[in-house]
């Protein structure tokens, strides 16, 4: 028996036919982890430097809000046609988002630019997931989504220290350039492989009218409600009035049926992630900003005391995947759910100067390793309770949820920052409400992770 029918017979993901698709979308999410962590690190500076500090937290909410929209609609089309042509366009506009941004003159083009970047991420990330899901068979999706956390290990290790020291000495616009750079080797040997993922439509799709009308509705919902959290007064109200009736219309109908009821099963899966999105990485947002406002570190440090998150996320999503583990999938989402909720928690201790700082390194690395074991063992509960022909709009849900808990979370973080920041000046109090905050909601998520169990699944086993 050769080698390579060995490994084809134990299910490896680099075999034969898999073996230049997983080079595709490990390559791609590689070089999004770069942007992703850089920019963590950047922002900080880039606020200060563009007279933006108010503004911080639009940072990552015009890119959820963008990535909402494109999510929404890429993932139809992901159906239809198949995934080649919303991921080849949504790299060309992510692209073109990393120009905008680095070369900003004010807040508001910077904010434009990751606007675009979450445009074309959004539509990327819901086309990789259809590959997974038409392209490998079962047993080896747990495996794909592990590659992909492994694509999150370097550039989370390094990339917040290379970020720091590049806008410490040449400034903040070259972490948008470097990933520029990054780009222009990979591309050229990136596109013969993004031919040889091209997977076929799928002939027994509906098309499902009005979807672009819905997620253009949500997006704008979103932004218009963190704006007016911000404005903090009369206009505000006027402003939240409308835009949270465009979610009231547009959000029902972007999710699975029973979603904002936690209904058992996909309704729970895909709100989970958005839950756990929302708190993790809204608590990940500030507390680069609090060590450098708070705790006068340097924006390497501080972007570097997130550096051990890139590991324990695959550590985490290694131990759901691999062929040894036989902890049911629904007990892995309870482990990875009280693990995440134990990181945000221990994490918000920094908040105290009697707690030292570097504590971060260790309370945000176990934080990171519930959420590799989330990610991966949501992402295998959503691909298993799909039809084939729903893996797209599913996926496409899942990345929603996961956009607007980022965008509501950061959003109301943005929004007591805002107001303790004009009230009385910034202090520690404010990152405590909002760590606060977060803890509140992964405690909740902990306490409904076990509905991601279907009804039948749940009383099959008593």
């Amino acid at each position: 028996m050769t080698t390579e029918a060995s490994d084809q017979q134990v299910g490896s993901i680099f075999a034969g036919e898999y073996r230049a698709l997983t080079f595709g979308i490990v390559a791609i999410t590689t070089i999004a982890a770069f942007e992703a962590m850089g920019v963590i690190t950047a922002m900080p500076a880039a606020a200060h430097d563009l007279n933006g500090l108010p503004w911080y937290a639009w940072g990552s909410t015009a890119f959820a809000v963008a990535s909402l929209f494109a999510m929404a609609t890429s993932g139809g089309w992901a159906d239809r046609s198949g995934p080649l042509a919303p991921l080849t366009t949504g790299l060309a506009i992510f692209f073109g988002g990393l120009i905008v941004a680095g070369s900003a003159p004010t807040i508001f083009v910077l904010l434009g630019g990751r606007a675009l970047q979450g445009l074309g991420f959004g539509g990327v990330i819901v086309a990789i997931y259809v590959v997974i899901g038409r392209a490998y068979p079962e047993h080896l999706r747990p495996r794909v989504f592990t590659a992909l956390s492994g694509a999150w290990v370097v550039p989370g290790i390094t990339g917040p220290v290379i970020a720091g020291i590049i806008t410490e000495t040449v400034g903040w616009r070259w972490v948008f350039f470097g990933v520029l750079i990054l780009l222009i080797p990979v591309v050229p040997v990136l596109l013969p492989r993004l031919q040889s993922m091209h997977v076929p439509p799928d002939p027994d799709v509906e098309p499902m009218k009005g979807r672009k009308r819905l997620a253009f509705l949500a997006a704008a919902g979103t932004g218009l409600l963190q704006y007016a959290g911000q404005r903090l007064d009369l206009v505000g109200l006027l402003i939240a009035i409308p835009a949270l009736l465009l979610l009231a219309v547009s959000i029902p109908q972007l999710l699975p049926e029973g979603a904002l009821r936690l209904r058992r099963g996909l309704p729970t899966v895909v709100m989970l992630r958005g839950f756990f999105a929302g708190a993790f990485f809204a608590t990940e947002w500030f507390i680069p900003l609090l060590l450098v406002n708070e705790r006068s570190l340097s924006y390497a440090l501080a972007g570097g005391a997130l550096s051990g998150a890139a590991v324990g996320w695959f550590v985490g999503s290694w131990y759901q995947g691999r062929p040894a583990t036989t902890t049911p999938r629904y007990r892995l989402v309870e482990l990875g759910s009280l693990m995440t909720t134990l990181g945000i928690g221990l994490s918000a201790l920094i908040v105290f100067h009697v707690v030292p700082w570097w504590i971060i390194v260790g309370t945000w690395t176990l934080g990171s390793f519930g959420m590799g074991i989330l990610y991966g063992s949501l992402g295998v509960l959503l691909l298993e309770l799909s039809p084939p022909e729903q893996q797209g709009v599913n996926s496409a849900a899942l990345q929603m949820a996961d956009a607007l808990g980022v965008i509501i979370c950061t959003g109301l973080g943005g929004v007591i920052f805002a107001a303790g920041h004009s009230a009385a000046g910034e202090d520690a109090s404010v990152y405590l409400a909002i760590f606060s905050a977060m803890l509140v909601l992964a405690i909740f998520a902990t306490g409904i992770s076990s509905r991601v169990r279907p009804r039948h699944a749940a009383a099959a086993t008593g």
